[in-house]
C-alpha cells in the first residue's frame, strides 16, 4: 500500500497527549506498517533503523506499547490490519468484476473503457474506519461524574494524584470549553490522556512542618521575662533623683 487517506480529527483525538517526537514516531511507524503490510519487528534497533530514528529507541518503545500489540511475530496494529484487509477484499472483488465484464466482450480487439481499466486498480485505502466519519462527537455533560472503572484506572495509573480533585478539574475545564474544542468522540480516552498529563502538586515544606510539629502549650520564656521585668519596682537612680529634686525646688 503506497497511499492511504488520513483522518486528522480522529488522529488528533487519540494522539493529542503525544510529544512532537512521539507524534513523528507514530506517523513513521504507521507509514512503515501500511507500506510493508506486515508486523513491525521486535528488535528495536532494527525498527529505529527502518524508520530512520536511530537515537530514539526509548520513544519508539513507548509508542509501540501504547498503540500496537506485541505478538511472537512482531508488533501489530488492529485498525491498520482491518483497513489493509478491507482494501484487499475490494481489490479482489473489483478484479473479478472487471474480468467478468471483459469475458462478455465479443470483440477481442476492443479497447477497455476508462472505467474498466480503473476497476483493476486497488481502491484507495484509509487509516480509519469510514463509519466513524459519520459519528458525531459530544460535549461533556453538566452532570458528568467519574465512573468507578475510570476512577480505579486513574488510581492505579497515577497513585500520586488526588483522583477526585483531578476529576473535578477535568469536568470544570471541559464543561466551560467553548466551540469545537469542547467536542470529543471518546470522553473516556480524553480522561485517560488528562490523567497521564496531569502534574502532581508538590507539597509545601512549610505546610509539612506545620502539620508534623505539634504546637507547644508551654509559655514562651522570653515573653515571660518581659512580663516579670515590668512588675519589678526599684529605687530611682541618682540622675533620676536629681531631676525629681529640681522639680520640687521649682514648685
Amino acid at each position: 500500500m503506497h497511499y492511504y487517506q488520513f483522518n486528522i480529527g480522529d488522529y488528533n483525538s487519540h494522539t493529542m497527549h503525544l510529544s512532537e517526537i512521539e507524534d513523528l514516531t507514530y506517523r513513521r511507524l504507521l507509514d512503515w506498517y501500511y507500506l510493508h503490510e506486515s508486523s513491525i519487528p521486535l528488535d528495536l534497533n532494527e525498527v529505529s533503523r527502518q524508520i530512520r530514528m536511530r537515537t530514539h529507541s526509548d520513544c519508539i518503545a513507548t509508542v509501540l506499547q501504547e498503540f500496537f500489540e506485541r505478538t511472537p511475530d512482531g508488533w501489530i496494529h488492529h485498525r491498520a490490519d482491518k483497513e489493509i484487509e478491507k482494501v484487499g477484499d475490494k481489490s479482489t472483488k473489483a478484479s473479478k468484476s472487471a474480468k467478468a465484464r471483459w469475458d462478455k466482450v465479443k470483440d477481442a480487439n476492443a479497447l477497455p473503457t476508462q472505467s474498466d481499466s480503473n476497476a483493476t486498480h486497488n481502491t484507495l485505502p484509509i487509516t480509519h474506519n469510514t463509519k466513524e466519519k459519520s459519528k458525531k462527537g459530544s460535549r461533556l455533560s453538566q452532570d458528568w461524574f467519574l465512573s468507578k472503572s475510570m476512577g480505579d484506572w486513574a488510581t492505579q495509573e497515577r497513585p500520586d494524584l488526588d483522583v477526585r480533585q483531578v476529576a473535578e478539574q477535568f469536568k470544570d475545564y471541559w464543561v466551560a470549553q467553548a466551540g469545537q474544542k469542547g467536542v470529543k468522540l471518546d470522553w473516556d480516552a480524553t480522561w485517560r490522556n488528562w490523567v497521564r498529563n496531569t502534574k502532581a502538586v508538590k507539597p509545601n515544606p512549610y505546610d509539612v512542618v506545620r502539620l508534623t510539629v505539634a504546637p507547644s502549650n508551654e509559655p514562651d520564656p522570653a515573653l515571660e521575662k518581659i512580663k516579670a521585668d515590668e512588675k519589678i519596682t526599684r529605687p530611682p537612680t541618682p540622675e533620676e533623683r536629681a531631676i525629681l529634686n529640681s522639680f520640687r525646688r521649682k514648685a
